[in-house]
């Protein structure tokens, strides 16, 4: 109760500057996550008794990219995100961030370095803002409160969420529950965000917005983004790197302008083409 009464008073009595973030040229951060360390998967496999969902998926993120998972249902997309945060224990094979092998790692130290949205967002009775106040967990220090209230502010304004602070997160439409839970990964400052599905309750515009967001955080503080999404043009147009995934197995990776409408049809059983239209590749399944 003290947390949203001092958040309340903090949120009335922002300046003009404050109420549309202080963020600057810095990026969403403010710059402090510095440069950013490469994530490789290596080989990894998971099994559900006898039932092999991933099957050897390697590959590798640089920092400040933005890296698609696209495949049709059931191809091991979530699987794959909750074996790299060890919510779910791999089989075998290797996920390391720089020199920092996740696979090993207690979670309170994974935590400081990854961050995860689920696709679906259970909303309770708490405010967006203390919801939000969440992902400072990882670095609250005894005397680090005014901070990380900053910081949630910061990120709510960016975020367009200032004015429903105070909202209770069981009152919001779906869109705007998972923009808060964009929110408090965004609070948490990883070096690798993990993303299932952060668009699928997006209208157009803030679908648009939240990805291009993504790619403003990626580009300016180093960050890893990886997303899972079912929107082939939004992949084109906003990742910098995709991975098709086709029953557990990486069928194809490359940078959207050299995916190959082949690997595309193989992949969702479709005759799928892309055509150049105003500058961008664009992906339409041919009648």
């Amino acid at each position: 109760m003290k947390t949203l009464f001092r958040a309340f008073a903090s949120i009335v009595s922002a300046s003009p500057a404050d109420k549309t973030g202080s963020l600057g040229e810095t990026g969403i951060f403010g710059g402090i996550l510095g440069h950013g360390e490469p994530l490789r998967v290596d080989s990894v496999v998971f099994r559900y008794g006898k039932r092999e969902i991933l099957r050897g998926v390697s590959f590798e993120v640089p920092p400040g990219c933005v890296f698609a998972i696209l495949g049709p249902n059931g191809s091991g997309k979530t699987t794959l995100l909750r074996c790299l945060n060890q919510i779910l224990m791999p089989t075998s094979g290797q996920v390391c961030l720089g020199k920092h092998d996740l696979l090993k790692m207690c979670p309170e130290r994974r935590a400081k370095l990854v961050a995860y949205a689920p696709q679906r967002t259970v909303s309770s009775g708490l405010t967006v803002f203390d919801s939000v106040l969440l992902g400072r967990l990882p670095h609250r220090t005894w005397n680090s409160g005014r901070t990380d209230e900053q910081k949630v502010r910061d990120v709510l304004a960016r975020l367009d969420l200032t004015e429903k602070a105070l909202r209770p997160l069981d009152t919001l439409s779906g869109g705007e529950l998972q923009k808060a839970a964009l929110a408090r990964v965004l609070a948490q400052e990883p070096r690798l965000i993990l993303l299932d599905e952060p668009t699928s309750a997006l209208d157009w515009k803030n679908r648009t917005e939240i990805l291009r967001l993504l790619r403003r955080i990626a580009r300016e503080d180093g960050v890893s983004i990886l997303l899972t999404i079912h929107d082939i043009n939004d992949a084109l147009r906003h990742a910098d790197r995709l991975l098709l995934l086709k029953n557990g197995e990486a069928a194809a990776e490359a940078a959207p302008e050299d995916m190959a409408e082949t690997r595309l049809s193989e992949v969702y059983g479709l005759p799928i083409r892309i055509h150049e239209i105003q500058g961008m590749r664009t992906a339409f399944v041919q009648e």
